[in-house]
């Protein structure tokens, strides 16, 4: 062990005991980690370092945009025009996921029998 880990574990076993560490918020809740199983072991660091900081890689931004538009969608007319412009850009988003080699399984919910209800209606 290092010296640093050494000098790291005194610290914290000082604090446990004075009850530093004790009724903090969220102890005894499990802890909610990140499933970063897909991402190569030598880019999670770099991507979590990122992520805290509020950024995101392009292809979790288009993720986010697909999911935003998505519950837009769910509250708009299909009737309004702007229904259709939502429509477009998340049809161009699910093409650039694919692309990727993201899945879109996430958009197929209420958007996808949105569009086969409208499909359905034109034919």
């Amino acid at each position: 062990m290092w010296l640093i880990d050494q000098l790291a574990e005194q610290h914290i076993r000082a604090a446990q005991e004075k009850g530093e560490l004790s009724n903090l918020p969220g102890e005894g809740a499990p802890l909610e980690l990140d499933d970063d199983s897909q991402v190569p072991a030598e880019l999670r660091s770099g991507y979590r370092l990122l992520k805290n900081s509020g950024y995101l890689p392009p292809e979790l931004e288009m993720r986010r945009e697909a999911l935003e538009i998505g519950d837009l969608l769910r509250n708009l007319d299909p009737e309004d025009q702007r229904y259709a412009e939502h429509s477009k850009r998340l049809l161009v988003l699910e093409l650039k996921l694919r692309q990727a080699g993201m899945s879109t399984a996430f958009l197929q919910g209420y958007y996808g029998d949105a569009i086969r209800h409208r499909l359905l209606k034109e034919e």
